[in-house]
């Protein structure tokens, strides 16, 4: 064997082991970022949890137009956000604003962590074609960006539709727990009770998301840029809270009609499609404004819920840079 032989098989098998090494560096690397993806989303769930889900109980509440006693006074039909507080004061005093909060807290971390992974996947698949060289430096477009956030919608909704199922069951009941109410659940349907309302889950979400990302991206870009925030890369707080406050009140503002459906049909003890419940909210509830009850507590929840999500995601992402992480 001549030594330009040896020289070539050796030049070889260090490139296979330099493509090996590369291989295994970049898998590496990809975990770590799909986790430090997954822990900013919970991180950001449990504050939007913390901020918003006073708000979210009135809401539901409004949606599902039910009745509520207050001590020994006569129930009544909770038509309106103040009906709703003022039922749930009496009743429950302040900790009744935080009725089957158990249920988005234990569900919040794989919601939020998936939604917010989904849309850094999102972002990957939607510039697949591009420079693996320019990945990262180049500027998503806004459609890119609405692309990306519709994207994250399709694996949150596994994780969503039955959390929020059990919640909307315990926020429109007279009590329990949330293992009670999804054992009772599923004794009484089977396990696909607890994904009743998943088309109406994903209907609401993929547009919502698909907005609130966007969104969320171009007004915090304007804000920086306007606060010469561009280049630095430092959080600026106030622009976060700003924009992610922003972000989610034009998402609710435009899937409230979708998610009173939603609600509609996971608070049904009956089997209803999204098309029945459509019919019977805009026969009963006085059309189409039947579509939009509790719609002022929607939208004073998620200004400060979003903005406390964003703060969290973007703090969380600013530390594992700070540490290197």
């Amino acid at each position: 064997m001549s030594s330009d032989t040896t020289l070539s098989e050796s030049a070889y098998l260090k490139q296979e082991d330099a493509f090996v090494d590369n291989k295994e560096a970049d898998h590496s690397n990809s975990l770590v970022e799909n986790l430090k993806s997954l822990t900013a989303g919970g991180v950001g769930g449990v504050c939007a949890v913390l901020t918003g889900h006073p708000f979210d109980l009135v809401k539901v509440r409004c949606q599902n137009g039910q009745a509520k006693s207050a001590g020994e006074a006569v129930a009544k039909i909770l038509s309106s956000a103040r009906g709703a507080v003022g039922g749930t004061m009496v009743t429950n005093s302040v900790k009744g604003f935080y009725k089957g909060v158990v249920p988005p807290l234990l569900g919040v971390t794989p919601i939020f962590a998936v939604s917010f992974w989904g849309y850094d996947m999102g972002k990957k698949l939607v510039t697949w074609k591009e420079d693996t060289n320019t990945l990262g430096n180049v500027p998503l477009t806004t459609s890119q960006m609405a692309a990306a956030g519709f994207i994250s919608a399709v694996p949150t909704t596994l994780v969503m539709a039955p959390t929020e199922r059990v919640k909307v069951v315990l926020q429109t009941s007279s009590g329990g727990s949330f293992l009670s109410a999804a054992r009772k659940l599923v004794s009484e349907g089977g396990v696909q009770s607890l994904f009743k309302g998943s088309l109406a889950t994903l209907a609401r979400d993929g547009p919502g998301s698909a907005l609130y990302f966007a969104s969320y991206e171009v007004c915090k870009k304007f804000l920086n840029s306007k606060s010469g925030n561009t280049q630095n890369g430092e959080i600026n707080i106030k622009n976060v809270c700003i924009s992610g406050g922003i972000a989610g009140m034009s998402m609710w503002i435009v899937v409230f009609p979708i998610d009173t459906i939603k609600t509609k049909l996971q608070a049904s003890s009956t089997r209803q499609n999204m098309l029945s419940a459509t019919r019977e909210i805009y026969n009963t509830r006085g059309g189409i404004k039947g579509f939009f009850p509790g719609l002022g507590p929607a939208l004073l929840r998620s200004f400060p819920a979003n903005a406390a999500t964003f703060l969290g995601v973007e703090l969380t992402h600013s530390l594992f840079k700070k540490y290197n992480i």
